[in-house]
């Protein structure tokens, strides 16, 4: 489950975005203005940027910028009601990485999003392979040792941040930043639960859990 920031101050395309997003198994973060989406950025990590050109306080355009000097990565996709050649020029020398122009069908922006997912090191969809555990994102399962487990969505979607990331050590702040969507009022707690509640179910009897916890410092998944 990749983490979106959808950025529009037109609140029905939000809404209507955000519900089909969260449909198709992305967890989905919403914000109506450009300081409002950089403050996000800042604090939060995403997987892609949905990015609206024409925001409240800050433009698209210039939250494209300013995240691009600051050293942000992340693909945007750029929506904007301009068709120009030229403003799309702008929205690509900006740093966006792809542009859709209203109206547009939600189907082509989910489309382009997992394009976007497959570049190179970015999330991608393709089967997920560590140890005894088998992740398949598209088809939302999960087989342990050949037999198929049954997990809730932040449990399958924390497997499969851990599975994206083998031998990474991620503090539970940083899970939570990573994982649960940040309007969320989960606590480290709810990561220590998530990850105990995981390991009952992934982990072969017998055998050291595949989620290690580091002491002092968090968790990361070994094959």
């Amino acid at each position: 489950m990749s983490k979106v920031l959808l950025v529009d101050d037109d609140i029905e395309i939000l809404e209507k975005v955000a519900d089909f997003l969260s449909f198709e198994r992305y967890t989905v973060d919403t914000v109506a203005n450009g300081r409002d989406a950089l403050e996000h950025l800042r604090v939060y990590k995403y997987d892609v940027i949905i990015l609206d050109w024409h925001l409240p306080l800050i433009s698209g355009v210039q939250v494209c910028r300013d995240f691009r000097a600051q050293g942000g990565s992340t693909p945007i996709l750029m929506l904007t009601g301009k068709s120009d050649i030229l403003d799309k020029e702008q929205g690509l020398d900006a740093g966006a990485d792809d542009y859709l122009t209203k109206p547009f069908h939600v189907r082509e922006l989910s489309a382009r999003l997992r394009a976007l997912l497959r570049r190179p090191g970015a999330v991608t969809g393709c089967l997920l392979k560590i140890g005894h555990l088998e992740l398949d994102p598209a088809g939302y399962t999960v087989r342990a040792d050949g037999t198929e487990v049954q997990l809730q969505p932040l449990e399958f979607a924390l497997l499969e941040f851990f599975m994206r990331h083998p031998g990474q050590v991620f503090p539970p702040q940083a899970l939570l930043d990573r994982v649960w969507s940040s309007g969320s009022d989960a606590t480290v707690d709810s990561v220590r639960t998530c990850v105990k509640m995981l390991r009952k179910k992934i982990d072969l009897a017998g055998q050291e859990s595949i989620i290690y916890t580091v002491h002092g410092v968090g968790y990361k998944l070994e094959g």
